[in-house]
């Protein structure tokens, strides 16, 4: 058991693999439980979750800073940004990230979009705001006086950065990394003058509101895009985003990269600014962590402590 920023985590010792699964404070866990025991008693209808999904749609757009109204519900970012994609002309030109996450890069692939070589030739960039596998943190700044149109993927820095991306055109997301919920819920946050120009491709009931018929009957903002929602992991996301969004981040940040910079500085290198990092050593024995492109990935949240770090710098030393 460790406490953290006002909550108890049950996790272990050398926990570093946030950037994988992150681990829910007791009080989520707790009630995603609750939510199991009501099923298996037969206690609950499907309207029984519309409050849920409601709660972490606005948490998830106070995490990022747009209104609810904004912000559509899902299961995964590709599904998001494929959604995006799909909505391009034919043959447009996408920017991402050499070694950006495919759930990010191939739906542009799939769509039949070109790859371009630069930001300045394209008519997108889709990247992540902190890249999976080393923790890079895009420029924001730079890319916001682009004057590109952006899709941001905030999957690996929501719940540890503060963010305010109310100038994206649109912004992807999950649950089950920094935000600590079960997995299957994800966030499409869109900016109010582009709502047009996607196209609801996977139009069903919950974004429309009809069960049944063939009238094409759109919610009036971005509702619209809802897919039918994963219950149980919107009863954790509920609990979990309202608490991540109370939180001063600026603290948060400085917490998870503190421990990020002591782990890199003790091993020689120089710190990233990231609360993920990626070393060329072998994994540490005793510690939990993931390899990606070849190296050891490390990330460091709100329920780790230096005893995390140092039992990496012992094992390798």
């Amino acid at each position: 058991m460790r406490e953290a920023f006002g909550v108890v985590f049950d996790v272990e010792p050398g926990y570093l693999n946030t950037a994988s699964i992150g681990v829910p404070p007791r009080h989520v866990a707790d009630a995603v439980a609750a939510a199991h025991e009501r099923w298996r008693r037969g206690q609950d209808t499907s309207s029984s979750f519309t409050d849920a999904v409601e709660t972490s749609r606005a948490a998830f757009g106070q995490l990022v800073g747009v209104p609810a109204t904004s912000v559509a519900c899902g299961a995964t970012v590709s599904q998001f940004a494929s959604l995006v994609a799909q909505s391009l002309p034919a043959g447009s030109r996408v920017f991402v990230e050499p070694g950006e996450f495919t759930s990010v890069s191939l739906p542009f692939v799939a769509a039949g979009h070109r790859i371009a070589a630069s930001i300045d030739e394209c008519d997108l960039v889709a990247v992540s705001v902190v890249q999976s596998a080393d923790g890079a943190v895009a420029d924001l700044g730079a890319l916001r006086a682009s004057g590109k149109p952006v899709l941001l993927d905030v999957s690996q820095a929501a719940g540890w950065m503060p963010l305010s991306l109310e100038w994206a055109d649109f912004v992807v997301g999950v649950a089950y990394k920094w935000l600590m919920s079960p997995r299957g819920a994800a966030w499409l946050a869109v900016r109010p003058d582009r709502l047009e120009s996607l196209r609801p491709v996977a139009a069903n009931w919950y974004s429309t509101g009809e069960n049944y018929g063939t009238d094409l009957l759109l919610r009036p903002d971005a509702r619209r895009f809802d897919l039918s929602p994963t219950w149980f992991a919107h009863v954790g996301a509920a609990v979990a985003l309202p608490w991540v969004a109370s939180l001063d981040l600026t603290a948060v940040r400085a917490h998870c990269v503190g421990l990020t910079d002591r782990l890199l500085t003790g091993m020689g290198l120089p710190p990233t600014g990231s609360a993920i990092v990626s070393v060329g050593e072998p994994a540490a024995e005793g510690v939990v962590s993931s390899v990606r492109a070849g190296r050891t990935r490390y990330a460091c949240h709100l329920y780790n402590t230096a005893e995390d770090v140092d039992r990496v710098l012992a094992a390798l030393s």
